[in-house]
């Protein structure tokens, strides 16, 4: 059990709010699956474009339209072949969370997605909203997935459980500088906030930049190192607010 008396808890979501498989089998498949129709069909779509672009300027590029012609290809498939190229090695880079939002949009619109989130997880955020906590999400997925993602759930659209969404705008979420720009954000001192996440390195840059920190054990995470250090929780009626 933590005690916690601060103001603010931040969330991850995978591996913390819900399962890393249902991320990484239902969802990214979804991505690999769906993405060549979707690009068909989405090209000229502005949000796409958008996203494309990022993707070129992501890797060094001025445009998508100079880094296709540095390659002799067309753009279409300049980013198509990046994605997949990206979506092999779990990046989290910022373009291509934007792209993969954009297709899990579709998805979640057309019910084929739905988002399981654990079963303690909605009676704890009801709870700490009552008790005036602000609750908040840090995640390497877009705020626009964040946002789809719990809007979807099998207990519906619970998105007003939630004051703000953090994503890799912020910064990397193994860099401690990401936890002080996000706590000047939400308005309050590193040591006000609890940071729940599943990822070891994550915890010690939150931890780093003065937040508190506690380790999501759930089935299917990975383990923490033998030499971590912070307090674990395996459902969230583990925080108890004072």
């Amino acid at each position: 059990m933590i005690q916690f008396s601060g103001k603010a808890i931040l969330l991850d979501i995978e591996g913390t709010t819900a399962s890393v498989d249902f991320v990484h089998k239902v969802m990214f498949p979804f991505v690999t699956n769906n993405l060549v129709s979707f690009l068909d069909q989405s090209w000229e779509r502005p949000e796409v474009a958008s996203a494309c672009e990022q993707i070129a300027k992501d890797f060094g590029n001025n445009s998508l339209t100079s880094w296709a012609e540095s390659q002799s290809k067309s753009p279409r498939l300049v980013v198509e072949e990046k994605i997949k190229e990206l979506m092999r090695v779990d990046s989290k880079t910022t373009g291509l969370k934007a792209m993969q939002g954009l297709i899990w949009e579709a998805g979640f619109a057309s019910g084929e997605l739905v988002a399981p989130i654990y079963d303690d997880v909605l009676p704890a955020l009801t709870k700490w909203n009552q008790a005036g906590i602000d609750v908040r999400i840090y995640s390497s997925g877009s705020i626009a997935a964040q946002k789809l993602f719990f809007g979807h759930t099998q207990h519906g659209d619970i998105l007003s459980q939630f004051r703000g969404h953090y994503d890799t705008t912020s910064g990397g979420k193994k860099e401690s500088e990401s936890y002080r720009r996000i706590a000047t954000n939400m308005g309050y001192a590193p040591h006000e906030i609890l940071f729940v996440s599943d990822l070891e390195g994550e915890l010690v840059a939150a931890r780093e930049a003065g937040v508190q920190v506690a380790a999501a054990i759930r089935p299917g995470n990975a383990p923490l190192s033998e030499t971590a250090n912070f307090p674990e929780i395996r459902s969230f009626s583990e925080i108890s607010i004072h």
